[in-house]
């Protein structure tokens, strides 16, 4: 293929189109996931359609629910009908369910809302991730998703801000008609984003491929091995043969008390943070510094992994994430609040990346997709499980509790990947005298 500066040149700004229109995208699905949580006290505070705090911990698990669905359907819907419709089915579903939102009569309706966008939502972001790596210029897919994730937590600084400018004046339905303007994308998304490559090539339309791949010099990737149900059950099963079972089970209740916490946290911060006393401007702050704490995160804890291995990074984070949260349940000088919650979203939301990096560094590469794709599964159960568990203790006034609750949950998940990576540790030696594959990621597990 060629590699000429006119053909270079092409292929960066089509990588930049493609990244480009995927930000966006994850843009207005972090707008969307956060902008219940930052309405929410607006909406307990005007009684909002009788919503009680135990109902709204119950919607809040709604719509993570829906993104477990989404998440998990994403796959096989991409295969069938390709990565641009899928990403573009997803914006418009989640845009019309902030409709429906909108307009809710009754809980029932308004839950019923949240349950569609969370499927739209958790479809959005592997599809996006998938684009993104096709189309990266060479050498630079892993920054490349790492620009992309911090579209998510700008997303949740956006939802603050509606909440703080639009929803004071025109009430809470408001803040959901602004989560329906991302419709006006889907015509963009159909007009200028290209189809995948990796969808095209497993799809047998090669010469379409290589067609797209050629006019822009984007790498055309090789063709996917075929591989019949029973081998990809052979390797789900896999996790569990000998001792491998107490790896992958510590592997998932890592992810999931990771992600209870980043799900319960979203939901719940502004709630939580104005029941300790803080005005509800001050609150809303809360969520921006939190985000862009997100956003340094995900930038800082790749390099760090890279440095000093993911699984001691992960452990640490977590570590230092439940003295964050657990930091926040006492009461101080709004600045040094501020820093807290600041430094709390710069380990919270990168620690739960870590897991992942650690299952793919620990798994052998015949089983490393189903083992991430299986750890990201069974940790949406903590996604679904944590906004209900804040709804609940703040229906019981025990708002206090849900910071020690939050900070206990990221102290195991310390605990469980702690053990893994010992356990990792210890093994790779014997696994790497007999299985050079394996050795060749060994180091990154220690580091």
């Amino acid at each position: 293929m060629s590699s000429s500066p006119a053909l270079s040149a092409r292929g960066s700004r089509l990588a930049l189109l493609v990244v480009g229109l995927c930000w966006l995208a994850v843009l207005f699905d972090g707008l969307d996931m956060f902008i219940y949580g930052s309405v929410l006290p607006h909406m307990l505070q005007e009684k909002a359609l009788g919503i009680t705090s135990g109902q709204a911990g119950d919607l809040g698990s709604y719509a993570t629910f829906g993104m477990l669905v989404g998440a998990l359907a994403a796959g096989t819907v991409a295969d069938r009908i390709g990565r641009k419709k899928l990403m573009v089915s997803c914006v418009a579903l989640f845009s019309l369910a902030s409709g429906l939102c909108a307009i809710a009569g009754s809980v029932g309706v308004f839950g019923l809302g949240r349950t569609l966008a969370g499927v739209g939502l958790g479809g959005l972001l592997p599809t996006a991730i998938s684009m993104v790596s096709d189309y990266a210029p060479r050498g630079r897919a892993a920054i490349t998703i790492g620009l992309l994730m911090t579209a998510h937590h700008a997303g949740g600084i956006l939802s603050a801000y509606v909440a703080l400018w639009i929803v004071e004046p025109l009430g809470w339905r408001s803040a959901f008609w602004v989560c329906v303007v991302p419709m006006l994308f889907v015509p963009v998304l159909l007009k200028f984003l290209p189809e995948s490559l990796s969808f095209l090539v497993a799809q047998g339309r090669t010469e379409e491929a290589r067609t797209l791949a050629g006019r822009y010099d984007a790498e055309l990737p090789a063709a996917p091995a075929e591989k019949p149900a029973t081998a990809r059950w052979e390797s789900l099963a896999h996790l569990f043969r000998g001792r491998e079972w107490i790896q992958t089970l510590l592997y998932w209740l890592a992810s999931f008390g990771g992600l209870l916490l980043v799900y319960g946290v979203a939901t719940w911060l502004p709630t939580l943070m104005r029941s300790e006393g803080y005005e509800l401007g001050s609150a809303l702050t809360f969520v921006v510094l939190f985000n862009l704490g997100g956003i340094v995160g995900m930038l800082v804890a790749g390099r760090a992994s890279d440095r000093f291995g993911a699984p001691r990074i992960s452990a640490i984070w977590f570590a230092l994430t439940a003295c964050g949260v657990f930091l926040l349940s006492v009461h101080m000088p709004l600045a040094l609040t501020f820093a807290v919650v600041f430094l709390t979203g710069v380990f919270l939301n990168s620690a739960q990346t870590m897991i992942y990096a650690t299952v793919s560094i620990g798994t052998t590469p015949a089983n490393r997709a189903t083992a991430v794709g299986w750890t990201s599964g069974m940790g949406r159960f903590g996604a679904v499980f944590g906004p209900w568990l804040g709804g609940r203790l703040l229906a019981a006034d025990q708002g206090d509790w849900g910071f020690t609750a939050f900070a206990t949950a990221s102290f195991s998940s310390m605990v469980f990947i702690g053990i893994a990576a010992l356990r990792t540790a210890t093994a790779a030696p014997r696994r790497g005298a007999g299985n050079c594959a394996t050795s060749h990621h060994a180091p990154a597990a220690g580091q």
